[in-house]
């Protein structure tokens, strides 16, 4: 396991690939071992008359990573719209006015209106869907998101997407706060490393989320269909 900032290198400049820093030793004590133990156990089921399907920022923008789990966030929305659980579609668009983005990752941010904000081609999105824009991590800052959820009568989401560190954790952590009860997808997220997505899926089975994927969502909801 690396630290945070031998990952970013490595991600950013393929040259550090082939550096090989000291890694960190992963932590023994048994307490942790026990509740990842416990949190691994926890399962609950969808409702879907109570739940929302939220897909994070799967534009051309964030291609690498996106495109990825295309296959299977296509497969989530399929499900979901089998038990009609509504399908909302999150654009990441960058404010200007905003700029701590801009801060920490440099020229890596696109000011709004590049081209390739658009959602991928083949991501399954119809024209009557929702779909909200966000300027941070998370889809519930400066948006209708909240609004839309309690409009609906929604207690419960499905946070899938990108980055699952940054934009799907964030959100899922919120939506938590908030009240509403939490599924997160295993494989209808991704990131730049498997370090990165293993610790964010430990961060919210542990405390804020019930882990899903689509081989467990399509076996729940064949009971319900």
């Amino acid at each position: 396991m690396y630290d945070c900032k031998t990952i970013y290198l490595r991600y950013k400049y393929p040259e550090f690939q082939s550096y090989r820093p000291k890694q960190i030793k992963q932590p023994t004590n048994k307490s942790i071992i026990h509740h990842d133990h416990r949190q691994r156990l926890r399962h609950r089921e969808v409702n879907p008359s109570k739940c929302a399907l939220i897909v994070i920022d799967i534009q051309s923008r964030f291609r690498s990573t996106s495109a990825t789990i295309l296959q299977t966030v296509n497969r989530t929305i399929s499900l979901c719209r089998s038990v009609n659980i509504p399908v909302i579609f999150i654009r990441h668009v960058d404010d200007p006015n905003y700029t701590l983005l801009g801060e920490l990752w440099g020229n890596d941010i696109r000011f709004m209106e590049v081209p390739n904000n658009d959602f991928l081609p083949d991501l399954s999105i119809k024209n009557d869907d929702m779909v909200l824009e966000k300027y941070t991590y998370s889809c519930f800052q400066g948006t209708a998101l909240e609004a839309k959820l309690k409009e609906m009568e929604v207690e419960e989401v499905i946070i899938t997407g990108v980055q699952t560190n940054m934009c799907c954790e964030t959100t899922g952590r919120e939506a938590f706060v908030k009240g509403f009860r939490v599924f997160f997808s295993t494989d209808a997220t991704a990131t730049f490393t498997d370090q990165l997505q293993d610790a964010t899926l430990t961060n919210m089975a542990f405390a804020f989320a019930y882990l899903v994927d689509c081989d467990m969502l399509e076996m729940s909801f064949k009971t319900k269909a």
